[in-house]
C-alpha cells in the first residue's frame, strides 16, 4: 500500500507540475513568475504546491474519516453559535466598523475551534443526542465483525467454528497479523517455524469457507508500535469482536471494555458435563497414587482415577464415573471397572 501510494504522489506532482507551466502559457495571465516568459518557475511553483499539499497528508497519517466528519460537523457548530451571538446584536453598541469586524472575526475562530475540540472528543453517543436518531453507521453494514489476532489463527479451531456456522460474519485479519505470521513461518526456530505453517494453513481453510465474508484489512495503527495495541484500537474503532487464545490480550481488552473471545475459554465452556453414574470408554495409561488405581483420560484431556485398574494398564475399559473432584489445576474424576453383563471388563488391548 505504501509504494501505491508514493506511486500517486510522484503523479501528482508531475500533473502539478504540468499544470503550473500550462498556466503560465494561459494568455490572460499576467503574473511575475507564472507567465510565458519564466515556464520554469511556473512549474517550479507548481512542484511546490504539490509538494505543500504531500506534506499536509503526510501529518495527517492516522487521521480517520470518522475523526474529519466529527470536526468538520464542530466546525459547522461552532459557526452556527457564533453567527447567533452575533445576529443578536450584543456588539451593536460599538460603532467603529474594525474593532467591529475583529470581534466578529474572533468569535467565529473561536467558536469553530471550540466546536472542532469538542466534536473531536465526543463519541457517537454524544452526537445522537444532539441529532436524534443519528447513529453514524453503514446502511447494509454486518454488525458481526470478526477480528482474528495471530494466536487464533494458529490455534486453528476458530476454523473448525467457522466451518460448522458456530460464527457468523464478517471475518478481518489485518495486513500487521499476515506480517507476523508471515515471519514466524519463516523462522529459523523449526518449532516456530512448524506453528507458523500451521497458521499459514488454518487461514487457507477460513478463506475457502463459502457463506463468510472475508477482508484483509490494509489499514496500520502508526501511532501504535506492538501489535497487541494495533488489534485493540482496531478492535475499538471497528465495533468488532477479537478472537484471541492470548490471555493477557484478552484480559487488556476486557479491561477497555471491548469484544473479546479467548477460545481457551470457549472450549472450557463447552466440554461435556460428565455426571456421576455416566459410563465413559478410557484407556488406562498409568498407575495412580494410591495403591491399586489406574489413571485414564478423556479427549479433552481431563484425568480420570479408576480404581483396581492398575492391572489393566495399556486396556481399554469400561468406567462407570463416581465422584469429582475440583483442583487448582482442574477436575479430576474419580471412577469404578463397570462390568458387561458377561462380566468381561476389557473393549480392547
Amino acid at each position: 500500500m505504501t509504494q501505491s501510494l508514493w506511486v500517486i504522489r510522484i503523479l501528482f506532482l508531475a500533473m502539478c507540475s504540468v499544470t503550473g507551466y500550462a498556466i503560465s502559457q494561459t494568455p490572460d495571465i499576467d503574473l511575475t513568475i507564472i507567465s510565458p516568459d519564466h515556464p520554469l518557475s511556473a512549474i517550479v511553483v507548481g512542484f511546490g504546491f504539490g509538494t505543500i499539499l504531500i506534506a499536509i497528508d503526510e501529518m495527517l497519517k492516522g487521521f480517520s474519516l470518522r475523526a474529519f466528519s466529527a470536526m468538520t460537523f464542530g466546525l459547522l457548530l461552532g459557526t452556527a453559535v457564533a453567527w447567533l451571538i452575533i445576529g443578536s446584536g450584543l456588539f451593536d453598541y460599538v460603532e467603529d466598523e474594525k474593532v467591529r469586524w475583529i470581534v466578529r472575526l474572533c468569535l467565529f475562530v473561536s467558536f469553530s475551534y471550540l466546536g472542532m475540540v469538542l466534536a473531536m472528543r465526543s463519541n457517537k453517543e454524544d452526537i445522537s443526542l444532539i441529532i436524534p436518531y443519528v447513529r453514524f453507521s453503514a446502511r447494509h453494514q454486518r454488525d458481526d465483525v470478526l477480528l482474528l489476532d495471530t494466536s487464533a489463527i494458529i490455534d486453528g479451531r476458530v476454523a473448525d467454528l467457522i466451518e460448522t456456522h458456530f460464527l457468523d460474519g464478517i471475518i478481518v485479519v489485518p495486513r500487521f497479523v499476515l506480517r507476523e505470521l508471515h515471519g514466524i513461518a519463516d523462522s529459523d526456530d523449526a518449532q516456530r517455524r512448524e506453528r507458523g505453517r500451521q497458521g499459514l494453513e488454518s487461514l487457507a481453510r477460513i478463506q475457502k469457507q463459502e457463506g463468510h465474508e472475508f477482508r484483509i484489512h490494509e489499514g496500520d495503527v502508526d501511532n501504535e508500535s506492538e501489535v497487541d495495541a494495533k488489534l485493540l484500537h482496531l478492535t475499538r474503532t471497528m465495533g468488532a469482536k477479537l478472537f484471541t487464545t492470548d490471555y493477557n490480550l484478552g484480559k487488556l481488552a476486557e479491561v477497555q471494555n471491548l469484544s473479546c473471545v479467548n477460545i481457551n475459554e470457549l472450549s472450557k465452556a463447552l466440554k461435556p458435563v460428565v455426571l456421576p453414574g455416566e459410563i465413559l470408554s478410557l484407556k488406562i495409561v498409568r498407575e495412580g497414587k494410591d495403591k491399586g488405581q489406574g489413571v485414564g483420560f478423556m479427549n479433552d484431556g481431563t484425568m480420570v482415577v479408576v480404581n483396581q485398574a492398575a492391572a489393566r494398564i495399556g486396556s481399554t475399559i469400561d468406567a462407570q464415573i463416581t465422584n469429582r473432584l475440583q483442583t487448582n489445576a482442574g477436575v479430576i474424576f474419580f471412577a469404578d471397572i463397570h462390568t458387561n453383563g458377561n462380566g468381561s471388563t476389557d473393549r480392547s488391548s
